[in-house]
């Protein structure tokens, strides 16, 4: 099955564009809960309202070899009607990227990954060639720093234009396996209407509301494709602390399920 459907197929079935972000982080964490039994509790409440969860590599990393036991035996437990998304933003020389891609796709098992575009296609290629994955390419990512490079004029096409639009156009021309994916973060919703008008179809993975104070109304209606599809909206703090007592994972349902209800009361208004 290629990246696209299951995507759709996740959609569909939970009717649900939101993307949950499981970055555990043990100084939030209910007191005597280990990160794995947290992202378990966390997954079983909620699994039957998201369309995807993605798992940020620097929280595992962090606690070294639990840590990436956690990464790992987490991945597994992610239903498979669910996308899974391993978000670590690799980026490096042909050689070393295709040993990223394999450590992400093949020991790991993710559907999708984060890629840095920096270093250029070669850097990229490895990823690509996981026909049935897909491969998220930062392009107006949500921090307040991306104006120091994303927003720079460059030239390129014979005219001058920011560099973060020249990331989305290259992007779509290395798309020849239908399976890239833009990081687009819903703190610059004028870019993130720019970008979905520009390329209809591709998928958009949107960071950046809740705590970074994106606006879910304008990321929904920018962020959307013509069906309401094709769109990842992440949230992780809201969801994960929603409670740090023994209720966690009961609150952390409440807030997915309040999360969700509000995204597709605008999603169908954008239809």
């Amino acid at each position: 099955m290629s990246f696209i459907a299951k995507l759709t197929n996740a959609i569909h079935h939970n009717n649900s564009l939101l993307c949950i972000g499981l970055d555990p982080d043990p100084d939030k964490m209910p007191a005597g809960v280990s990160v794995l039994d947290f992202n378990w509790a966390i997954i079983d409440a909620t699994a039957d309202l998201a369309c995807a969860y993605k798992l940020n590599f620097a929280f595992y990393e962090a606690l070294g070899e639990e840590g990436l036991s956690s990464l790992k035996r987490t991945r597994e437990h992610i239903p498979g009607n669910v996308v899974a998304i391993g978000d670590a933003k690799r980026g490096d020389i042909g050689n070393t990227a295709k040993a990223y891609a394999r450590a992400i796709f093949d020991y790991f098992g993710f559907d999708a990954t984060t890629v840095n575009p920096y270093l250029g296609f070669d850097s990229v290629e490895p990823f690509l060639q996981y026909q049935d994955r897909g491969v998220f390419i930062l392009c107006r990512t949500s921090n307040a720093g991306a104006i120091d490079f994303q927003s720079l004029s460059v030239e390129a096409d014979g005219g001058r234009r920011p560099l973060f639009e020249v990331v989305a156009r290259k992007a779509a021309q290395w798309n020849t396996n239908g399976n890239i994916g833009l990081v687009v973060g819903a703190t610059y919703p004028d870019e993130l209407k720019a970008i979905r008008e520009n390329y209809p179809d591709i998928p958009l993975l949107i960071p950046g509301i809740g705590a970074q104070g994106g606006d879910l109304a304008l990321t929904v209606r920018y962020g959307v494709d013509r069906r309401a599809e094709r769109t990842l909206i992440n949230s992780s703090r809201l969801i994960l602390y929603a409670s740090r007592e023994k209720d966690f994972a009961v609150a952390a349902r409440k807030a997915t399920s309040e999360l969700r209800d509000q995204i597709n009361t605008h999603r169908a208004s954008a239809l």
